[in-house]
């Protein structure tokens, strides 16, 4: 087990947690474990470059990690009121989504490389900017001014949304390609292009 395995193992501990401190009103604490989670996301892949500590693992359980947290905390600020039900919605369908496409592909023996698109990162960032800025709100740590807020609920209804629309173009792009002729990747195209983001 590498360091940044027990990094991406010790964040997707930390999901239980900072739903249990939302739920309970301890939102401050729970913004300070988020930002947390956040450090641990850098680090295990900056110390899996560095030091050449890149697993196949690893590949699968970042990603994992990533979404648990962002899902968990943004349904559960959906429940406490903080976020629109319609955006939890939106948010947590595009995922569920993907990876219903995910699965698809390899089950007609078109397998999709794992490799976040441009949009898929920045829609990401604006849900985890989204996400602390309601954690700091709710928190009491600092209030955010009504009008900021609506922006970034807009903003990243806008980016998910276009997120959704660009891997359903790659999904059924790829999948109109030529059949893989047995179960597995083509030779010309990898499942993993890094093993690390």
């Amino acid at each position: 087990m590498s360091i940044p395995n027990i990094l991406t193992l010790l964040r997707m501990l930390l999901v239980p947690v900072v739903i249990w401190l939302i739920m309970n009103g301890d939102v401050a604490v729970a913004f300070w474990l988020f930002l947390l989670a956040g450090v641990t996301d850098a680090a295990d892949g900056m110390i899996a470059k560095r030091f050449n500590q890149a697993t196949l693992l690893g590949a699968y359980l970042d990603p994992v990690a990533d979404k648990l947290l962002l899902i968990g905390v943004f349904v559960t600020l959906g429940v406490v009121g903080a976020l629109p039900s319609w955006l939890v919605i939106l948010v947590v369908s595009r995922d569920v989504m993907i990876m219903i496409a995910f699965a698809i592909a390899y089950l007609v023996s078109r397998p999709i490389r794992v490799r976040p698109l441009l949009i898929s990162k920045i829609n990401t960032a604006a849900q985890i900017t989204l996400a602390a800025g309601e954690l700091l709100t709710l928190g009491g740590i600092a209030t955010l001014p009504g009008d900021l807020r609506v922006a970034a609920v807009i903003v990243v209804a806008c980016l998910t949304s276009l997120s959704w629309a660009v891997y359903f173009l790659v999904w059924t792009t790829h999948l109109a390609g030529t059949p893989a002729t047995k179960l597995g990747p083509r030779e010309d195209e990898p499942t993993l292009g890094r093993y690390r983001k």
